[in-house]
């Protein structure tokens, strides 16, 4: 089956992104099974590479997030509506996914954005390889949909946060944040969940929360 793709445009403050995406969550292609290879399923190989609200909240809140010369990762980037709007906005961004498709989409909406090429990074939250680095602030959207979600991506966010980071992620109510803000804590990073006070933008309410949490002084492994 031929993928049926889809192309919008989306609205934030100063900027206009064009955005690439698969046309619903059914549909599927992996010729070379190179998603098989690292774990990626038939049933959650599109997620990747359709628009999600939490990712819309994301890129809202970073397009006037302060940056002041920070080294920034998004974790479960997907699409990258938050990458492409940082990268708009001359930030040193960083992207990474398990999913390896989300290379291609990355690769053509930046193309459609006539923005500078973001580096991707394709990752395991349990990989122990450090060779990504360490930066000043992680961000992700709705990566949080398993139980086990909460202690690798903790983990990984310890391993790759320099001192004094921050984290800013959105928790789309799946019912994992508790426990990845009580792994968080056992880092040393500390801040709070809030639910958004603006999501007029966004085709339905939105029922999770924007957790942002700070390491000040503690140097991770």
């Amino acid at each position: 089956m031929t993928l049926r793709i889809r192309y919008q445009t989306l609205e934030f403050p100063r900027l206009d992104l064009h955005i690439r995406s698969l046309w619903d969550k059914q549909q599927f292609e992996d010729l070379d099974e190179v998603a098989e290879k690292f774990g990626v399923s038939p049933s959650s190989w599109a997620f990747s590479g359709v628009i999600w609200p939490s990712g819309q909240l994301l890129a809202h809140i970073m397009s006037d997030f302060p940056l002041s010369g920070k080294r920034i990762l998004e974790v479960g980037c997907g699409l990258g509506l938050a990458s492409l709007v940082l990268s708009g906005r001359h930030a040193d961004i960083t992207a990474s996914d398990h999913n390896p498709v989300v290379a291609d989409f990355l690769t053509e909406n930046t193309r459609l954005n006539a923005s500078k090429s973001i580096p991707f990074v394709r990752v395991d939250w349990a990989d122990l390889d450090h060779t990504l680095g360490k930066f000043d602030l992680i961000i992700g959207s709705d990566v949080l949909y398993e139980p086990d979600h909460a202690e690798l991506l903790a983990g990984f966010i310890h391993r790759h946060s320099l001192a004094n980071s921050e984290i800013v992620l959105i928790d789309a109510g799946r019912g994992f944040h508790r426990p990845f803000v009580r792994a968080l804590e056992t880092y040393g990073f500390f801040g709070q969940a809030q639910r958004p006070t603006n999501t007029s933008y966004l085709s339905k309410p939105f029922k999770g929360y924007v957790l942002r949490y700070r390491r000040e002084n503690v140097t991770a492994e």
